[in-house]
Formats: structure tokens, sequence, C-alpha cells
């Protein structure tokens, strides 16, 4: 079996073959492929390595179905104010129009509670299939009883969740969390020279993204024995957060010359918070961050930013392939992992145009 993911637009399309699988399934992000070089970088489509066994329809007791005609459920967990977030959402939403299916949206509006009761509310209208973006690793597990309960097969994106794929989720797609948080540091060695105090900006706590993006920036630091880190605090990955915390955080520590932004929301608030304080971006404080949004690529190519890891929110072409799949009695691996790319400051100026 092959995953594929095709723009609609004359892109060629983008395999991976589950010859390359690794078998199992755990709790935190499986190391993907090596990233193509930043001059690929796709604005509609990602590549994708797949692990795990993998599950089918007959096999986990679904009834099978087709697409075209069906409707689908779709759980955006976060107000779509940021870019990654109306990337996402619109990402669905055109691919459930080129498959010929119905889409039913919700947002949660980052509140857990509310997003269990959404998934509930569009089970309880008949919705045939889910995807769903959560808020937290935790917390679903309900909603996700439910599906099960109505034989509904659910797709996961975005923040891996802690319950058992195959059994009470069909799979996750997403990116590898812990190789984005070392891409940055390497992103941030090579700006600092390995010299500096660094400042943290974390996301928001209770999801594998926050956790895996740390662990992974963390460790990597290590290997530049002149970087320190002198802070962590949580900014939730709000840009209004990253910058009154980065503004605190320059009042307590004055002496801090890199800031490691675990989105581009919150680095964009850092870097205003560091023009606030007579400093320069880019230049007196260093900034990396991850996500790959117009307005971070935009900093990096105007010399305010010194790196943007990518992570491609466009879900669509993916999550309706595996629906398609499981609906057609095809196994599904546990995770489909895709690969991201990289701005920096040689290639930014070129790729601009393909963030989002």
């Amino acid at each position: 079996m092959t995953y594929i993911t095709s723009r609609r637009l004359g892109v060629t399309a983008l395999a991976v073959g589950l010859g390359m699988l690794a078998s199992g399934c755990s709790g935190s992000s499986t190391p993907a492929a090596s990233s193509p070089a930043a001059a690929d970088v796709n604005p509609t489509v990602a590549a994708a390595a797949a692990t795990g066994d993998g599950c089918t329809a007959t096999g986990q007791k679904y009834k099978t179905f087709d697409l075209k005609g069906a409707t689908v459920g779709f759980s955006q967990s976060e107000p779509e104010t940021a870019a990654f977030r109306i990337a996402e959402t619109q990402s669905i939403v055109d691919e459930a129009k080129a498959q010929g299916a119905t889409l039913v949206k919700t947002n949660a509006n980052s509140e857990i509670a509310r997003q269990v009761t959404d998934i509930q509310g569009m089970i309880n209208q008949g919705v045939q299939m889910l995807i769903v973006a959560p808020l937290n690793s935790d917390g679903l597990q309900p909603a996700f009883d439910a599906a099960r309960a109505k034989g509904i097969p659910v797709v996961t994106i975005d923040r891996l969740v802690s319950s058992k794929p195959c059994t009470d989720y069909l799979t996750f797609i997403g990116s590898d969390f812990v190789s984005q948080g070392k891409r940055a540091a390497d992103a941030l060695i090579k700006a600092t020279g390995g010299q500096g105090k660094v400042a943290i900006l974390l996301g928001s706590s209770g999801n594998s993204v926050t956790t895996d993006r740390t662990s992974g920036f963390v460790d990597e630091l290590k290997t530049a024995a002149g970087l320190e880190i002198v802070a962590q605090q949580t900014a939730n990955f709000a840009r209004t957060d990253g910058q009154t915390v980065t503004a605190s955080l320059l009042q307590a520590h004055p002496d801090i010359t890199a800031v490691y932004a675990e989105n581009d929301e919150m680095g964009i608030g850092a870097e205003t918070a560091i023009v606030a304080a007579g400093k320069a971006p880019g230049k007196d404080i260093k900034i990396v961050s991850i996500d790959g949004t117009h307005d971070a690529v935009q900093l990096l190519v105007d010399g305010n930013f010194n790196g943007v890891v990518e992570s491609n929110p466009r879900f669509g072409p993916l999550a309706f392939k595996a629906l398609a799949d499981f609906g057609s009695d095809t196994a599904v691996p546990a995770k489909i992992i895709i690969e991201d790319n990289e701005y920096t400051p040689e290639n930014a100026t070129a790729n601009l145009g393909k963030a989002y």
C-alpha cells in the first residue's frame, strides 16, 4: 500500500510506501525521514512516513463506506485566529469538497469539555466519520467511546492523544515534534555561534506538542556547551502571551541573548517585546520558532528572526486518504508522520510565498 497526497493544481504527487514502516505504536512521536531541502517546501502537500502495523474496517468490526456523499465531522480545538489553525481548517474544508463529502465543523475555543460536547453533538447529528484536532493529549476519551459505540472512525491530527490507536481512534497524522525541537536547537546554535543565554517560550501544558518540542530542544542544546537555558515559561502558543512573558523575562534576565519559541505566534510576540525593550531582534537577541507562518517567515526575511522550522498544518489530503482507505477495508497505519521543511536566512526570501 502507498500513501499518496496530491495537490490538484498541478503539483506532482508525493508518495511513501509502507515498506518503510517500523512496527508498533507508542505515545510519543516517531522519527520521520530527514526533511527535504527548503527549496522543496510545498504549500499544499506534505509527504509522510507511516508507522505501525495498521488496522482495517473489518478487523475492527466497522462497516465499510464510501467518502463520496458521506457526512464528515471536523472538531477544531482552538479559535481560528492563528495562521496555523486557519490553514488547518481550510485544508479540511477544501479536501472534503474535493472528495464530494459534506463537512460539519465545530470549534471548541480551547475548552476540552466543549470539544467532548462538540464531538458528541456531531455524532448525534449523524456524522459517519470524524476528524479531530485534539486540544490536549488527555480528556477526549468520552468522545472517542461515543464514536466507537456508533461505529464512527476517528482520525486525529496535529496533537497526539494518549488513547489507543485502532481501538479508541483510527490513526494520528502529524509532525515529529521531538525532531522539530532538535532542529530548532540546531538553528539557534548556528545563529548564536553556540554562545549565550536562552529563554524558552513553552506552549500550552497538557499536550504532546509542548512536551516533545521542549525535550527535543533541550537535549540537542546540550551539544553546545556555551549555551545556557536561563528561563522557561508557558506562553500558551499565543502571540499576546509571548509578548507579555518575554517582556517579563527580559526584566528578570536582562542578559538573555536568544529566544526559542515553540510556535511562531509566541515568537512574533517575543519579537515585539524585544523591540519595546530597546533591543534588536535577530541581532541582540536571536529568535527561532516553529510553524512556518507567513508573518514569521517575513520577519526572517527582514532579519528579525533567525530560523523557522516548519510544522505543516495542511492535513486534509492525508486525513481523507486515511478515511478512504479504512472505508475500503485497506489497512491504515497507527501514525502518519509528516516531513516538515525549514526556513533559514538563506532560503526565506525565495520560499516566502510557500508559507501559510
